[in-house]
C-alpha cells in the first residue's frame, strides 16, 4: 500500500508539471503568434527603398542583358557618373504609371504605319530611328514655340517681363477648372483640395526652385521653358556640360580629352588616392571618336560637348531605337514586325517612339 501511495503520489506531481507546463504553454503560443503577426505587418507597413512603388513592365534577365551588350553608347548620369540603370532609366522610363490610351493597339498600328518607310511590314533600326527622332525635333520645336506665347499670357500681374510663383499658381489653378475667384483669393495650403492636386503643386514648386536661378519668386523667359520643358532649355544643356567638365576635366583647362572622358577614377578619402576604373573604357573612346569629338582632334571643347547634350543630336533616337530594337526582336533578324511591338505594348506607349513628351518628362 505504501508503495502504491508513493506511485499515485508520484503520478500527481508529474501530472501537475503537466498542467502547469500546458497552462504556460497555453498563454505563451498566442503570445509568440502574435508578436509574430504584429512584426510582420509592421514590416510590410514600410515599403522597401531598393523596390518600385508601382509595377512597370517586368523584363526577363535575357533581354536586360541583351540590351547591356548591344547598346554602344554607354550614356552618362547627369553628374558625369556611368549611368548602370541606362535601360531603365533612359529607354525604359521610371517604374511608374505612363500615359493612358483608349485603344492602344490602334495606335501603335497607324504608326508603325507611318514609321515603315519602306511599306515591307517591318521596321528597320534605320527607320525607327528616324521616326524617334521626327518625334523629338517636333517635340524640340513646339515647346521652343509655345513657350513665348504661354509666358506672355500668364505674365499679366503685372506685366513686367518676368512670371512670379503667384501668377503661374493663378494659371495652374484656371487650368485644372477652379474658378477665377478660387484662383486669386485661395487657401494658401489648399485645404479641402484633393491630394493629386496637392502633390501636383508640390511637383511644379519643387521643379520652379530647380528653374529659378536669378531670382526664386520669379522666371524669366528661358527659366519658365526649363520650368516646363527642361530638355528643350539651354540652360539645362549648359548645366549638363557644366557637370560634364566638372567630373572628367582632370586639368581643368576647359577641355576634355579622350583619355579623361574614357579612363574613370574614383575620388580619393584623402588617406587614399582614388582607384582607375577600366569597365568600359573600350565603349567610351569609341563614343568619343564617334560622337563626341565632331572634328577629329583627340579633345572635345564646350561646342562639341553642347552638340553632344543637346537633345535634338540624333544619337539620342539612334541609342533609344537600339534599345527598343533588341528588347523587342524576337526572332533577331534586326528588324521589327508589327506583332513584335504589340507584344511589348508598355516598353513601346512609354517611349519617345509613342509619347516623346511623357518619356523626356519622366527622364527629367
Amino acid at each position: 500500500m505504501q508503495i502504491s501511495y508513493a506511485r499515485s503520489t508520484d503520478y500527481c506531481n508529474e501530472w501537475k508539471k503537466v498542467s502547469v507546463c500546458c497552462q504556460r504553454w497555453s498563454f505563451a503560443v498566442p503570445f509568440l503568434l502574435y508578436m509574430i503577426l504584429f512584426g510582420v505587418t509592421w514590416m510590410l507597413s514600410f515599403p522597401l527603398k531598393s523596390l518600385p512603388q508601382q509595377i512597370g513592365p517586368i523584363y526577363s534577365q535575357t533581354e536586360i542583358k541583351k540590351l547591356t551588350n548591344h547598346v554602344d553608347a554607354v550614356r552618362l548620369e547627369r553628374d558625369g557618373d556611368v549611368n548602370i540603370n541606362f535601360h531603365k532609366d533612359v529607354i525604359i522610363g521610371d517604374v511608374k504609371e505612363g500615359p493612358q490610351y483608349e485603344d492602344p493597339k490602334t495606335l501603335l498600328e497607324n504608326i508603325f504605319k507611318n514609321a515603315d518607310v519602306s511599306g515591307d511590314g517591318l521596321l528597320s533600326l534605320q527607320e525607327l530611328s528616324d521616326w524617334i527622332n521626327k518625334k523629338i525635333q517636333e517635340h524640340i520645336n513646339e515647346a521652343l514655340r509655345d513657350n513665348f506665347g504661354l509666358f506672355d499670357a500668364i505674365d499679366n500681374n503685372p506685366k513686367n517681363g518676368v512670371i512670379s510663383w503667384e501668377e503661374y499658381h493663378t494659371y495652374f489653378l484656371r487650368q485644372k477648372g477652379f474658378s477665377k475667384e478660387y484662383a486669386e483669393n485661395h487657401d494658401k495650403k489648399h485645404r479641402g483640395l484633393n491630394r493629386s492636386i496637392k502633390e501636383a503643386v508640390m511637383r511644379d514648386r519643387a521643379s520652379w526652385s530647380e528653374a529659378a536661378h536669378s531670382d526664386p519668386d520669379h522666371l524669366t523667359l528661358d527659366e519658365f521653358l526649363s520650368f516646363r520643358h527642361p530638355e528643350s532649355s539651354h540652360a539645362t544643356i549648359i548645366a549638363l556640360v557644366d557637370e560634364l567638365l566638372d567630373k572628367f576635366d582632370r586639368d581643368g583647362d576647359e577641355i576634355l580629352t579622350e583619355d579623361e572622358f574614357s579612363v574613370l577614377q574614383t575620388e580619393g578619402d584623402g588617406e587614399k588616392e582614388g582607384e582607375t576604373l577600366t569597365q568600359g573604357e573600350d565603349e567610351r573612346r569609341k563614343e568619343f571618336r564617334d560622337v563626341i569629338d565632331r572634328n577629329h582632334d583627340g579633345k572635345a571643347d564646350r561646342k562639341e560637348l553642347l552638340m553632344y547634350n543637346d537633345p535634338k543630336n540624333p544619337r539620342h533616337a539612334h541609342e533609344e531605337a537600339v534599345a527598343l530594337l533588341v528588347l523587342s526582336d524576337a526572332d533577331h533578324d534586326g528588324s521589327l514586325s508589327l506583332q513584335e511591338i504589340l507584344n511589348k505594348m508598355d516598353l513601346f506607349l512609354g517611349s519617345k517612339m509613342v509619347d516623346t513628351a511623357y518619356s523626356f518628362h519622366d527622364e527629367f
